[in-house]
């Protein structure tokens, strides 16, 4: 009797052990992974912010002039997404969240008043890695080293 409630026992723990593991990794693939070496991406990701994000962020990627400062509607403009910027700042999860859900939703205040777009139902999640990954693409090697860094320490 004793080695079939060992053997109960052991199984209920190697399930258990099964279904952590898997939990944790499931947790990690679905982290945000920005793809700033893979062409197809970047092409991609260059041809959506063309479309979606130049008007605002700038065709350079220079962002709105004074973009540290509210504008005459209390609202920030839109911040450079090169180097100059805080982009690199955040991981890939942040930058995905903000711009499918917006920065109301990131911040956990519904009533944030922001000009930034919120592309969830506009823009594919694929769109929205592509042009992240094309931005990140765009900075000097020490800034993706320092953005890889960070995100390898999430």
């Amino acid at each position: 009797m004793k080695p079939l409630v060992f053997l109960a026992g052991g199984g209920t723990v190697l399930i258990g052990a099964a279904l952590y593991i898997s939990s944790a990794v499931g947790q990690e693939t679905d982290r945000t992974v920005l793809r700033d070496t893979d062409g197809a991406t970047i092409v991609l990701g260059a041809d959506v912010y063309e479309a979606n994000c130049a008007t605002c962020h700038g065709a350079d990627l220079e962002g709105q002039a004074n973009w540290r400062s509210p504008g005459e509607d209390g609202r920030l403009p839109a911040p450079p997404h090169d180097e100059t910027g805080h982009t690199w700042h955040h991981d890939g999860d942040t930058l995905f969240r903000l711009t499918k859900y917006g920065t109301g939703a990131l911040i956990g205040n519904p009533d944030y008043a922001s000009n930034m777009p919120i592309y969830e139902g506009v823009l594919s999640d694929e769109e929205i890695i592509a042009v992240l990954s094309y931005i990140k693409s765009t900075w000097p090697e020490e800034i993706r080293a320092r953005h890889d860094e960070m995100e390898n320490r999430q």
